[in-house]
């Protein structure tokens, strides 16, 4: 029975946003609290699990970081919280008050469940007219891509994303094209 060999797992590329098609994504959403929960998604690098379950007291921002607790493997990390991200939040909070969760869903004494998020994020791509066939989690990819593109340390980008192993922040060198936009097709060389 254990000499039975187990199917390969198939080994996918996520799928990455452009900076502009996150621009157009967060231009289509005119309501604050939508716009708040993507900005801070891709702002941070989040899960949809983990920024449903933030709390007002996770934003620290004074220091623009986020206190992301129990994550996947049940472990804490801080992570960076832009400073667009950060006034967006100031406004949400300040129009919608909330006491103990950050994003408070239809009943006021518990937090906004993931399929809210998921549906917002839907809504907001095709409002941006984004023919990509994209999830919420296509933010967090493409938070780390940028990251890695603009030249931080893929160490960093581990610690940011609460990634175990280096190996799986590795796959986002698969996807980045910082290298790969160097290199000229050799179609380009022909005299056509």
């Amino acid at each position: 029975m254990y000499e039975i060999k187990r199917p390969r797992k198939d080994k996918k590329l996520p799928v990455v946003l452009s900076g502009g098609e996150v621009s157009k994504i967060l231009s289509a959403v005119s309501n604050i609290k939508h716009k708040a929960i993507l900005m801070i998604i891709y702002s941070a690098g989040l899960r949809v699990s983990e920024v449903v379950k933030l709390k007002v007291e996770d934003i620290d921002d004074e220091r623009k970081l986020i206190r992301v607790k129990g994550a996947k493997g049940r472990k804490d990390r801080y992570t960076i919280l832009s400073d667009k991200a950060l006034e967006t939040s100031e406004i949400y909070l300040k129009s919608h008050k909330p006491k103990k969760w950050l994003f408070t869903g239809a009943k006021k004494t518990g937090h906004l469940n993931i399929r809210s998020v998921q549906k917002i994020f839907d809504n907001a791509v095709k409002s941006a007219g984004i023919r990509k066939d994209v999830s919420v989690h296509c933010l967090r990819h493409s938070f780390a891509t940028h990251l890695l593109e603009s030249g931080v340390d893929l160490r960093y980008i581990q610690e940011l994303l609460g990634h175990k192993s280096s190996k799986t922040t590795e796959i986002y060198t698969h996807v980045s094209n910082k290298n790969l936009g160097k290199i000229k097709s050799p179609l380009d060389n022909l005299n056509l």
